[in-house]
C-alpha cells in the first residue's frame, strides 16, 4: 500500500452559495462544489493534479490556525 499523504482543506462559502475548498500547503490549489460531497471529490482530484505537476514534492507547510478578525 502506498504510503498517503494528509493536507490541510480550508473551506468557505461564497456570495452564491457555492463551496470553495484551498489546500494551503500547495500553491494554486483550489476548486469549488455547489455540495459538500462533491467539493471533497474534486478536491481530492485538484491535490492530485497540483502533486503530479511538481513532481509530487510540495512545501512541507504546517497550518497554524485561522483567525477572524473585525474592522
Amino acid at each position: 500500500m502506498k504510503n498517503q499523504q494528509q493536507f490541510t482543506v480550508v473551506i468557505e462559502r461564497d456570495e452564491d452559495g457555492y463551496y470553495v475548498a484551498t489546500v494551503p500547503a500547495l500553491r494554486g490549489c483550489h476548486t469549488q462544489a455547489k455540495t459538500l460531497d462533491t467539493l471533497m471529490k474534486r478536491v481530492r482530484e485538484a491535490v492530485q493534479v497540483c502533486l503530479a505537476s511538481e513532481n509530487g514534492a510540495g512545501p512541507s507547510l504546517e497550518l497554524v490556525g485561522i483567525q477572524q478578525i473585525s474592522i
